[in-house]
């Protein structure tokens, strides 16, 4: 929900902090050298990316600023920082910046991207730009801040599938995450460096002069010589000059040297003002953006606003963020020198004031920027409480990285098993991602927790006790024994007791208890008795869908609706497909787990109404899904793929089938005591001996190959693919080879045309 306040949220609440005011260009500033020449070049062309690549200081944002505003109705920006390396979040980004031109598909501007890859999400975005009534131009302003592998191999594909006429153009201190060798030799980048944006004696003798600094030409010669017409270097040079610095001196030199741009900065500037406007700038350098509030909060002193204010007016190192001057940011240079003189004036000071903004930006409902300060300031106790608080909520809107960076942190610093509330939601959270060996090991910090102690010394027993409340009602006893009762560790008769214990425990309001429910519908299913288990699962439904739990609304109605097949109910089935298929579009859960069950529903009942291909289609939604299906989750993974395994069987792929129950025979493996599962999947197999063997194709693709399909259609080459995988090349080229055998391809653009045929790849 916008504010209307260009610095603020755009949404607090659906998704993590997205700030209006990363969607547009810094203002525009009276006394900035217009780069007309080299705007001109970049309109002359048509190719369609332009790469703006140079150290911090050369003004690469700039450039493209001034670019954009001849053009404001058809360019999209995104400024980009660190918290952006999240799929969902850079998506619901990019989208809210193409929404700015004219409106786009309703299905891009969802805040989550769910698990589909890189190359469907890329296809998305490049799918909306095509839509548009004109051709647009992207900018992604400060491309380095991404790190994360998916984001990056995201604008790849992007501008390897720009329609005719759209541009895009990146700014970057670093190599841009784009095949370059490639894309130049197909002449499709334009490249702007240092040799471009240095300035000559032209421009800096205006940028001096608009700064009120006027030196002989002498004094310009000498002092391009010393900041090789580095613009930074120059306009501080100007602050120095205009503050009554000496003239000789003037001129940060071009230099990868932090000491000497940090002595620099000290001895030319800073020492030339007040120690309260040292003290402002150093101390707020702790902060992404500023505001009047924000600062006021950091520095427990009031007039913020007002400086602010006066220093984005006398000073072009304080960027204005919006056109109402509420919000700014430092250049990332200058605050990188003012953040290392704050360590160095004041380093006892440096906790105190993460900590007063954690606190804020808490107060203010902006808990992802709360936690960054609070992690920063070893606020460990707030980064606890706000991570409890909205972890759910990160995991359920599709922004895992947000999730996992969070996570992450607990792990650096060693305080996993210190905080056993964090560490049942880490293995949840690696549950629903498909990584086994992490999850296992984050419930064991859950389970066996290390004593805490207080100033005091004493042990401090609140924070692991079974009994203590959980910001959502529950004790932790309960969230420890929901974790438990989903990995099945000791079998079925344990999986009860923790289920019920779950239960009990669970508050009325907790998004977990839908969860709970549909784990106790499991157990006595497993155990054969129908009638208890659709109880559970009809409640499972009701409480799930009052809580907006809607993978375990959705596993729950796919189970109802096998109990209903049992009894040859099949009007009832076809309800509880018609319901499950309404609760996956409106939570967008097609590509997550939980929906794999209920598309193995939907083949059973197509098969049941002679629907071949519609069974088909649902089977091959399924196997997307299959790699996800491990035993970290048993008992749902092995009665999904045993459900898949029936429906093979019926429409005769015994191959398909045969590969399907070997994935459960492997998690069986792990987890015997599944009840009636165990023979279930034992009758199959026999069943299946017994049958002639089907020729092998798409169906017999293992989890392995199956996470290998979705990197076959980007631009990352076998190698790079290996990296994504932390496989071999020689695996990966196997495994690849193995997949056109059972396409009955020779070549990966044929296994790629292939598999988008047949729907293994979206479109």
């Amino acid at each position: 929900m916008s504010t209307g306040q260009e610095g603020a949220p755009l949404d607090g609440g659906a998704t993590p902090d997205l700030f209006e005011s990363k969607l547009h260009p810094p203002q525009r500033r009276a006394a900035l050298v217009s780069r007309a020449g080299l705007i001109d070049e970049l309109d002359k062309s048509d190719v369609p990316i332009t790469v703006v690549a140079a150290p911090p200081g050369y003004g690469k944002t700039t450039l493209l600023a001034e670019w954009s505003r001849r053009h404001p109705s058809r360019f999209a920006w995104l400024s980009l920082d660190r918290h952006d390396n999240d799929l969902g979040r850079l998506v619901s980004y990019t989208a809210a910046a193409l929404e700015r031109i004219e409106p786009i598909d309703s299905e891009l501007l969802g805040p989550s991207v769910g698990g589909r890859s890189v190359a469907a999400v890329a296809s998305r975005v490049a799918r909306a730009i095509s839509a548009m009534k004109e051709p647009v131009v992207l900018v992604l302003d400060h491309v380095e801040s991404l790190h994360n592998d998916d984001c990056r191999d995201t604008i790849a594909e992007v501008a390897m599938h720009l329609p005719a006429g759209s541009r895009l153009a990146l700014a970057t201190r670093a190599d841009p995450p784009l095949p370059m060798a490639r894309l130049r030799v197909g002449g499709d980048v334009v490249e702007v460096g240092v040799d471009e944006l240095a300035m000559k004696a032209p421009e800096a003798r205006r940028l001096l002069d608009g700064a009120g600094v006027h030196i002989n030409d002498a004094a310009l010669d000498r002092l391009l010589d010393r900041t090789e017409g580095w613009p930074v270097g120059l306009y501080l040079a100007a602050l120095a000059l205009q503050a009554g610095g000496s003239q000789d001196n003037a001129g940060l030199p071009f230099s990868g040297d932090d000491r000497l741009m940090a002595d620099y900065l000290r001895s030319e500037l800073l020492s030339l003002l007040s120690q309260a406007e040292v003290a402002f700038l150093t101390r707020t350098a702790i902060l992404n953006r500023l505001s009047g509030p924000l600062c006021d909060a950091v520095l427990a002193s009031t007039g913020s606003g007002a400086r602010l204010e006066s220093l984005a007016h006398s000073n072009l190192l304080l960027v204005a963020l919006d056109r109402t001057g509420q919000w700014y940011r430092y250049h990332h240079l200058f605050r990188d020198l003012l953040r290392a003189e704050l360590q160095r004036r004041e380093p006892e000071l440096v906790q105190a004031l993460h900590i007063r903004a954690a606190e804020w930006y808490e107060v203010n409902h902006m808990p992802d920027l709360a936690i960054d300060h609070a992690q920063a300031g070893r606020d460990v106790e707030r980064v606890n409480r706000l991570f409890l608080m909205n972890a759910q909520r990160a995991f359920g809107s599709g922004h895992s990285e947000t999730a996992r960076r969070w996570l992450g942190w607990f792990e650096e610093e060693n305080l996993v098993e210190q905080f056993p509330a964090v560490a049942v939601l880490g293995a949840l959270f690696y549950i629903g991602t498909g990584d086994p060996t992490a999850a296992e090991r984050w419930s064991d910090a859950a389970e066996h927790p290390s004593p805490t102690v207080l100033p005091d010394g004493s042990p401090d027993a609140q924070r692991t006790s079974p009994e203590r409340i959980l910001p959502d009602g529950s004790t932790l006893a309960s969230w420890r024994a929901l974790l438990r009762s989903q990995q099945t560790r000791n079998g079925l008769d344990a999986m009860r007791r923790d289920a019920e214990l779950a239960i009990e425990g669970l508050s009325a309001a907790s998004g977990l208890r839908s969860s709970a429910l549909t784990v106790q519908g499991y157990v006595y299913l497993a155990g054969g008795d129908l009638g208890a288990a659709d109880s559970f699962l009809a409640q499972a439904v009701d409480v799930g869908m009052g809580s907006g739990a809607g993978a375990s609304v959705l596993i729950a109605l796919a189970e109802r609706g096998f109990c209903a097949m049992q009894g040859a109910d099949w009007p009832a089935v076809q309800r509880f497909v018609e319901e499950a298929r309404s609760v996956e579009q409106e939570f967008r859960l097609g590509e997550y787990t939980a929906s794999a069950l209920s598309f193995a529903l939907a083949a059973r009942l197509a098969l049941h109404h002679g629907d071949v291909e519609g069974a088909r289609d649902d089977l091959t939604r399924a196997a997307r899904l299959r790699p996800l299906l491990d035993y970290s989750r048993p008992l749902y993974s092995v009665r999904t793929l045993l459900e898949l395994a029936r429906a093979y069987v019926v429409l005769e792929d015994t191959a398909g089938a045969r590969e399907v129950l070997r994935q459960g025979r492997g998690i069986l493996q792990k987890r015997p005591d599944l009840g009636v599962l165990t023979k279930e999947v034992e009758e199959l197999e026999s069943r299946l001996d017994a049958m002639r063997t089907g020729a092998v194709g798409p169906s017999s693709l293992t989890a392995a190959e199956l996470r290998l399909v979705p990197y076959l259609p980007t631009h990352l080459t076998f190698p790079q693919i290996g990296e994504r995988l932390c496989r071999s090349r020689n695996t990966v080229k196997s495994q690849a080879i193995s997949i056109y055998q059972k396409l009955g391809v020779s070549s990966r653009d044929e296994a790629i045309e292939r598999l988008h045929s047949i729907g293994l790849l979206e479109t």
